[in-house]
Order: structure tokens, then sequence, then C-alpha cells
């Protein structure tokens, strides 16, 4: 209960859960925290042996993902995860290391994944998946100059070095919608205002009713880290349009705000949310699909990527100036990374020709439609 509940060991001298158990089972002997702290790390020793012993009998190779980040209080932290077929054909995702790093570079990176694998007894790399970072790049090659030696990569690390989908499909987003900008800072506006307090809420709820909107979601704000909980944002905005019309001529603390420069979204800017809403679902739906952890998802890599690569192309030909200026944005964003296809880990076309509904066949006609005929068939000789 203390671990999967995430309580604190001192939970079990606190009154309330004291008399539960007094209700529930008199004899229980409720033990002290320190004996709960023990428990607990034992617990996390019998299941390290556990997988250690998993890894060594059935598993041949892991695939890793790595992320480092700084938490509030400055303190940098990596998180290392390990995803390979067991024996009975299962996919497993262990997280193998957690723990604080003394910075974000490299070399430091580097050490720690390979004291991590050591400890863990692990020698034989498939892959890693880390972001577009430069210190990544540092770290990859440090750890394949230090398992080459040993034999445990395939073909000497060439393709050790997986970019993770996801965060790239976060920066060719974020970078469209720089462009969208001023549309989406407006509706960030009015919601902030409605949430700005209890009453302001409860007339806007009222506006929702008299407007007879029928939406079970409620207003939320995104954050500035995450693309997707602005496309969330906009997904459940862009519903309640009639109601922030109704809430903005009754509203009389907003006309004070206009008057000291605020704007409330206009019929423009909500054609131009809606619009954005549509584009941004295809990338919100990639990302979930591409983010799974209990299923296989290299082999869709492949498929997704040229649907975005189709999606761009025609997002181009808009009518609308701004979804012009906005596609080309987030297709210079996609070209740096996937618009050479030379530069991409030859791994995720195996996985795409290992995937019976695709095969060589839909390989060829994909890179055909995505580059040049001659580094197309040159790709296909590879």
């Amino acid at each position: 209960m203390i671990v999967i509940d995430e309580l604190p060991f001192k939970f079990v001298k606190s009154e309330g859960f004291k008399k539960f158990m007094f209700v529930a089972c008199p004899r229980f002997h409720i033990p002290s925290r320190t004996t709960m702290t023990r428990d607990v790390y034992q617990l996390y020793l019998d299941e390290r042996v556990k997988i250690k012993q998993l890894l060594k009998s059935s598993c041949s190779r892991v695939c890793l993902t790595t992320d480092t980040w700084t938490s509030f209080q400055r303190v940098n932290y990596l998180c290392i995860t390990a995803h390979f077929i067991d024996n009975d054909w299962k996919l497993n995702k262990k997280i193998l290391n957690f723990c604080p790093i003394s910075s974000h570079k490299g070399e430091s990176i580097g050490m720690m994944i390979e004291k991590c694998l050591l400890n863990w007894g692990i020698d034989k790399l498939f892959t890693i998946t880390v972001d577009n970072v430069s210190s990544n790049d540092v770290a990859i090659g440090y750890l394949r100059k230090k398992f080459n030696p040993r034999g445990g990569l395939v073909q000497n690390g060439k393709y050790l070095h997986m970019r993770c989908m996801a965060h790239i499909v976060n920066l060719i987003v974020v970078e469209g919608l720089k462009e969208m900008n001023k549309s989406v800072e407006r509706v960030r506006g009015a919601i902030r205002h409605v949430r700005q307090s209890p009453a302001r809420l409860q007339k806007f709820k009222e506006c929702v009713v008299v407007e007879k909107i029928e939406c079970k979601k409620m207003l939320c704000l995104d954050v500035c880290t995450r693309w997707n909980s602005t496309y969330l944002m906009l997904d459940t905005a862009q519903n309640f349009e009639r109601a922030f019309e109704r809430f903005q001529e009754q509203d009389t603390n907003f006309r004070a705000e206009l008057e000291r420069g605020e704007s409330w979204p206009s019929v423009d800017d909500w054609a131009n949310v809606r619009d954005l809403r549509d584009f941004l679902e295809h990338f919100y739906e990639v990302t979930l699909s591409i983010s799974g952890t209990s299923y296989v998802t290299s082999n869709n890599f492949f498929d997704e990527l040229s649907e975005i690569d189709i999606l761009l192309r025609d997002a181009q030909l808009n009518s609308n100036v701004d979804f012009n200026v906005l596609a080309i944005k987030m297709k210079e964003k996609y070209d740096k990374y996937w618009g050479d296809i030379d530069k991409m880990n030859l791994l995720m076309f195996v996985a795409c020709v290992l995937d019976p509904r695709q095969k060589l066949k839909y390989l060829k006609f994909a890179l055909s439609e995505m580059s040049s005929s001659e580094k197309a068939s040159k790709m296909m000789q590879s």
C-alpha cells in the first residue's frame, strides 16, 4: 500500500490508519516507520534480483530510452528505461535507474548509463533512444567506444543512436505554433480570464447553459513545454465560442481590461483556432501512437513519418496565408531531421519491411514519394 499509493512511511503512525486497522483487524501489529522503510528497501532489492535474473536468462538484446531534466530545486536527474522481448515473446519495460546526475554533459550521461548497465550485467545493446540534444550525441559516442570492444553492439554500433520521434514531432509543432501565436494567445488569455475566479467560472457556465452547448469537457490552460496541452486547450475551447461571446457581453471586468490593451478572440481567431486544432490533431494522434510502451512502435515509425510529410506538403498549398507560413516553417524543421533519408537510422526501414502489412513494396513506394528516385533506389539497395 505504501509503495502503490506513494505514501510517506510515517503514514503507519497516523491516527486514522490506526483506528481503521483496529476496526478491520484488531490483532494486526502495526509496524514502525523504521520497519516500514527497511521492508520497502528489502522489497526493492528482491525485485532487483528477479529482474537481473530475467535479463540474464530471458533476454538477448536490450533497447534503452533515457532522458535528463532539472527539477525546481536545480537538481539534475537521469532516467534509464530498458525495453526487451523475453523468451515468451512478451514486451517488457523496466526502469533500470532514476538518479541525480552531476551535469547534462554528454560524457557524464554516457558514464552514468555505462555504470548502470554494468550494475545490471547488460552488455548487449540494440538501440538507445534519446532526444535531440547535442550532449546526447557525445553520450552515444562514449557508449559506442566502451561497448564495441566487448562485441555487444550490432554492426559495431552503427545503428545504436535512435532519435526520439516524439521529441522531433514536438519540435516541429512548436515551430508551427510560433506562427499562429496571436490567435492562440488571445484564446489562452480568454480562458485565463474566465478561470481567474470561481465567480467568473460560474458566470461562464451559465453562459454555456444559455447557449445550449453540450460539451462535458471543461476549459483548461496549456503548459508551455508541452505542445500536446496546447492542442487539448484549443480542442476544448473551440466548443465554447458562443459562450465566450455571451460572457464578453456580460462581463464588466473584461471591458475594463479591454481598455488596458487586452484583446478578446475575434471571429477570425476562432476560425484560425479551429483550422489549427484540426491540423494539430494528426500530430497529437501520432504522438500518442508512438509513445506507447505496452506495444511495439518501431514498425509504425516510417508509416507515421510519410503521413506527416504528406500533411505538411498539403498544408503548404492551403489558401490561408497564415497556414502557408506555418506549414513552411514546420517543413523546414521537419527537413532538418528527416529531410535526408540517408541520415535516418536504417533500422527504422528494416522494422517497416518486417511488418507484413508494409514489406519492401510499400517502403519503395514511400521512399520514392519522399525523396529523389536516385536516393530512394540507393536506400532500397542498402
